[in-house]
C-alpha cells in the first residue's frame, strides 16, 4: 500500500498551492508579526524588491524568494542577524550588498539563476555557512575571501564564466561538493607542479590519489601512505582531482 497524505497536511498544501499562484506583492501583514516570524517563504510570485521593512523580522531564520523578479538586495538585509538560509534562485539580482557579510549565523545561501557578475568580498565572513549555490550566474570568478569560509561543505559555481579559482579554495577542508561544469577554467596554481611530482613518484596510478589540506595539494610521503590517504578522501577531493584532470588535458590540447 502506497502512504497517503493526511486531510490537514493535503488541505495546506493546496492553500499554499493556490496562494503562490496568484502573483501578490509582499504582504505588508508580514511586519505586523514582527518578532515571530521564524520562516518567510513567496516563492513564484511577481517581487521586484525587498521592502525594507524585512529588517523587522530579527528572529527569522529562513527566507526564501525564489523565482520572483527582484534586482536589488536591501542594504538593511544584514540586520537579519538570526537568519539560517537565505535562497534567492531565479531572479534578476545583479550584485550582493557588502552587508551580506553580516549574516553571520547564515548557513545555506542560495542564489542561482540570476545576474551576478562578482561576490562581495565579506562573504569570508561567512565562517557557519555551509553551502554556497551561485551556479548560472556570470561570474568571472571567486573572491579570496572565499577561503575565510571554513565551514562550507558545498560549492556549486557550474555555468558561469570563471576562468580562475583563487588558490584560498584550498583552505576550505571540510568541502564535500564542488561543482565547476561549464566555466572557462583551463588550469588550478600549483596543479602542474604537483601533476608532475606525483608521476615521478608513483610507478602507476592510485586511485585519484589527491589530498587536499590547508597546505593545498599535496601529492603524499609514500606509496603506502597514499593508499591510506585515498580510503579517507572525502568526495570534493575525488571529484576535484577527476576536474583538474580534464582542465589539464584540455590546455595541452589548445
Amino acid at each position: 500500500m502506497g502512504c497517503c497524505a493526511s486531510k490537514g497536511e493535503n488541505s495546506k498544501a493546496n492553500r499554499v498551492a493556490r496562494w503562490r499562484s496568484t502573483g501578490i506583492t509582499f504582504p505588508n501583514e508580514v511586519f505586523d508579526l514582527d518578532r515571530s516570524v521564524r520562516t518567510l517563504d513567496l516563492t513564484h510570485n511577481k517581487l521586484v524588491d525587498i521592502p525594507v521593512e524585512i529588517s523587522k523580522l530579527i528572529n527569522m531564520q529562513r527566507l526564501v524568494l525564489a523565482h520572483n523578479l527582484i534586482e536589488h538586495l536591501p542594504i538593511n538585509l544584514g540586520k537579519l542577524k538570526s537568519l539560517k538560509a537565505l535562497t534567492l534562485d531565479q531572479n534578476r539580482v545583479t550584485t550582493l550588498p557588502d552587508e551580506l557579510g553580516q549574516l553571520v549565523r547564515l548557513e545555506r545561501l542560495s542564489i542561482s539563476g540570476n545576474l551576478l557578475t562578482c561576490l562581495p568580498d565579506t562573504i569570508g565572513s561567512l565562517r557557519n555557512l555551509v553551502l554556497l549555490n551561485v551556479s548560472s550566474n556570470k561570474l568571472k570568478s571567486l573572491p579570496e575571501s572565499i577561503g575565510s569560509c571554513f565551514s562550507m561543505e558545498e560549492l556549486q559555481a557550474n555555468d558561469n564564466l570563471i576562468d580562475e579559482l583563487p588558490s584560498s579554495v584550498c583552505s576550505l577542508i571540510h568541502l564535500k561538493s564542488l561543482n565547476l561544469d561549464n566555466n572557462n577554467i583551463k588550469q588550478m596554481e600549483g596543479f602542474q607542479e604537483f601533476e608532475a611530482r606525483r608521476r615521478k613518484k608513483f610507478d602507476k596510478q592510485i586511485d585519484s590519489n589527491v589530498m587536499i589540506n590547508s597546505k593545498g595539494l599535496d601529492e603524499g610521503e609514500s606509496d603506502a601512505g597514499a593508499v591510506s590517504a585515498a580510503r579517507r578522501l572525502t568526495p570534493i577531493e575525488l571529484l576535484c582531482f577527476s576536474t583538474l584532470r580534464k582542465i589539464q588535458a584540455l590546455s595541452h590540447m589548445e
